[in-house]
């Protein structure tokens, strides 16, 4: 394994971590939020998985101006 592909998959490892662990404590995040607002713990859910993809569209458009 040369050092950018371990780069890359040291990358995809830290990401994979941090989004599961907020997907792991989202629920819970988002029961508490909604004793206060239905609406912003919908907001709260839509915002992870708009994150989730911005995540990987830039991590992509990062690679590809690498030429990887």
């Amino acid at each position: 394994m040369d050092r950018e592909t371990r780069d890359a998959a040291i990358a995809a490892a830290w990401i994979l971590l941090l989004f599961g662990l907020a997907a792991y404590f989202l629920p819970t995040i988002m029961l508490a939020v909604g004793k206060v607002s239905t609406v912003l713990a919908a907001v709260i859910a839509a915002i992870f998985m708009v994150a989730l993809f911005v995540v990987l569209w830039l991590r992509g458009r990062s690679q590809r101006k690498k030429g990887l």
